[in-house]
């Protein structure tokens, strides 16, 4: 069960620490995200890593006829689903085209940001520490945490927050936020087009087809 008092990882660093291409892309994705270090990188590709693997199971459980495996892969979509991670009627297949991006644009750092909150990422990630950041009535202090659909409506600025004065200097403006979250919006389209084409081709060529991850 492990001591109480020190906590274990709830992530997997990489087999190998000198990879040239996987560092350089780690390095993108912190700046992109405005993360305090690759170690949040990690946490996303776990947290990946370990609904990819149980897709791949219940893929194979219901081939054979498992019925408890249509329970199960219900509630992983369910999941996916309120988590914000995947669309409504998605199915199994869809969960391996899962990138990195879909659990860290899911972090209350990114949202704060493409709700126009922040002027920018970082700033976002210093507004949440410091505590001007409200969710369902509450301050949340924590940058990494992953925002439910249920959750992302209330997020506002902290009412004792000297961010509520409109006049404030370090506040964006309305036509600066809107400009930022069409660009960023049309980036990850374009990015979530080629990554399906992507992996539809890869299915095919592994011959996984649509009904297998039909519900």
């Amino acid at each position: 069960m492990g001591d109480p008092k020190f906590s274990r990882k709830t992530y997997d660093t990489p087999s190998h620490p000198w990879q040239g291409e996987r560092i350089k892309a780690e390095v993108e994705v912190v700046r992109a995200f405005g993360l305090k270090n690759k170690t949040e990188v990690w946490k996303a590709e776990t947290i990946l890593r370990n609904l990819r693997k149980q897709s791949r199971d219940l893929q194979a459980r219901l081939r054979s006829g498992d019925k408890q495996a249509q329970v199960e892969a219900d509630a992983l979509l369910n999941k996916c689903g309120r988590l914000g991670y995947l669309p409504v009627g998605s199915n199994l297949n869809d969960i391996l085209s899962l990138k990195d991006e879909d659990v860290l644009s899911r972090r209350l750092q990114t949202i704060v940001f493409e709700k126009g909150l922040a002027s920018t990422i970082k700033q976002a990630r210093q507004m949440i520490t410091h505590g001007h950041i409200f969710m369902n009535g509450h301050r949340v202090t924590v940058p990494g945490y992953l925002v439910s659909r249920a959750e992302e409506s209330s997020i506002e600025y902290n009412p004792a927050s000297p961010y509520t004065d409109e006049m404030h200097p370090m506040r964006t403006s309305a036509d600066q936020a809107a400009a930022g979250m069409a660009a960023r919006a049309k980036a990850v389209a374009e990015q979530q087009a080629a990554d399906a084409a992507a992996a539809k081709a890869d299915a095919e060529e592994a011959g996984i087809t649509a009904e297998d991850g039909v519900n």
